[in-house]
């Protein structure tokens, strides 16, 4: 658990924990003599990946975004990825309790970024783990979900969504939009069609959750993208709009699989490389 500030608006990276993800597919077609340098894998070339997620107090509002594995994965599942389950438990570390939370917005309805969007009971019934909260995610972004194309249909577990849909308690955005004062989602294509990032602004201060887009600080060259990306060029273009302002405005950046460092802000070095520098 980290905790900052960010003008009047209350900051907190909590984690459902960690999970594996092959190295390669994380860092695509850059060579693993240049990406071990910055995160170093295990014996079978898997990464430990973190599952950050953000509480953000408004003052009027909490506000979670992502909500990590969760609890629904299969047991060959949880066997192949290592997850921890321990987002539920980060939330009252963080004493946030779960009928506080009334706004909650995915990236991406990937199994890693909604699972806690849903509980699953131990009688099997999944239920919705905010009770008060309204869902956002992008009405695209559910429609691909729904094709189950075998490129990647692994990723999508229906039971982190529908049944969000099916109660009402999901909104379904079409592109970029405010959610409430302070707090609006903007598109940057890339990782999926319609990946959305998070931007919350307060007092002239500027944070964004850019989720996949750039997934960990070992990412932010704007060429390292994974295999994982759907649509690589359209992520390079789209982290070069991201830094045209993130850069020159010093924004916050939450980092969802960074292990070590969940925020940070990005900067470009004299000799024109991307880096980064964590908050303290």
């Amino acid at each position: 658990m980290q905790k900052t500030t960010l003008g009047n608006f209350e900051i907190i990276a909590i984690s459902d924990g960690g999970y594996y993800l092959d190295g390669g597919a994380m860092f695509g077609v850059v060579p693993k003599v240049l990406w071990e340098k910055k995160f170093k894998p295990d014996e079978i070339n898997r990464l430990r990946l973190g599952l950050n997620s953000l509480v953000i107090r408004t003052g009027e509002h909490t506000v979670l975004i992502e909500t990590g594995i969760g609890n629904k994965l299969p047991e060959k599942s949880v066997n192949i990825y290592g997850n921890d389950m321990l987002l539920m438990k980060a939330l009252e570390e963080a004493k946030v309790a779960p009928d506080e939370i009334d706004i909650v917005i995915n990236t991406h309805l990937h199994f890693d970024h909604c699972g806690w969007n849903t509980t699953k009971r131990p009688d099997g019934t999944v239920i919705p783990t905010f009770p008060r909260a309204k869902y956002y995610f992008q009405k695209g972004e559910l429609a691909h979900a729904h094709q189950q194309h075998e490129r990647d249909r692994v990723s999508y577990l229906t039971d982190n969504y529908d049944p969000l849909v099916k109660n009402g308690q999901a909104t379904l955005l079409e592109g970029d939009a405010e959610i409430v004062p302070g707090i609006s989602v903007r598109i940057y294509p890339g990782h999926t069609a319609n990946h959305q990032a998070v931007i919350f602004r307060s007092n002239g201060k500027t944070g964004c959750y850019i989720g996949d887009l750039i997934p960990t600080t070992a990412h932010v060259h704007p060429t390292w993208v994974m295999g994982y990306d759907l649509f690589p060029i359209d992520c390079i273009d789209n982290r070069h709009r991201f830094y045209g302002e993130a850069i020159p405005e010093h924004w916050l950046v939450a980092f969802t699989h960074d292990p070590r460092t969940p925020l940070a802000y990005v900067t470009k070095t004299e000799d024109g490389k991307y880096a980064t520098k964590a908050v303290e």
